[in-house]
């Protein structure tokens, strides 16, 4: 297909799937990012999920962290100079293992996490309002990525094309 030929509506089809929910992630995370800012939140919104597993397990090496969040060891590492910065979290090395890095929230980082955990109060119930609008998203894209790792999307095709 060139260029001349790719219909504008045709990336709104369902082979873009992961480019609607992605527009979806982003949307959501601006508008987050706006209560954040009212409420005097400074965890960046997509490093709240991380700055909770720290609280939880107290302190933790980056793949820990990694593994606790479903997440890639890359993807923890990118997020921790910036949680660094605002000074919402400190790191010592690990005693044990000298390549390791301990990571732990500062008392700053609690304080920030407690107004994190008003604001879900607020937006679980913002959310409650949207799924009964709409359904419930989150239990829909639970369900499809469950369904996904069952049988993933190369199993779902009976026989390729070929061009």
């Amino acid at each position: 297909m060139t260029k001349e030929t790719l219909h504008p509506a045709a990336i709104d089809d369902a082979v873009f799937l992961g480019r609607a929910v992605e527009r979806l992630s982003v949307l959501i995370a601006e508008q987050s990012k706006t209560v954040f800012d009212t409420m005097g939140i400074v965890i960046p919104v997509r490093s709240c999920s991380l700055m909770t597993v720290l609280a939880t397990l107290g302190s933790a090496c980056a793949s820990d962290l990694a593994r606790e969040l479903g997440h890639s060891h890359q993807l923890v590492m990118q997020k921790i100079p910036k949680l660094l910065r605002l000074g919402l979290i400190r790191y010592r090395d690990d005693d044990h293992d000298a390549r390791r890095r301990l990571f732990m929230p500062t008392d700053e980082g609690l304080s920030q996490l407690a107004k994190f955990e008003q604001c879900t109060v607020l937006i679980r119930a913002a959310y409650d309002g949207l799924f009964a609008e709409v359904g419930d998203v989150r239990q829909f894209v639970d369900r499809a990525a469950d369904a996904l790792n069952a049988r993933p999307l190369d199993k779902r095709i009976s026989s390729p094309a070929v061009s």
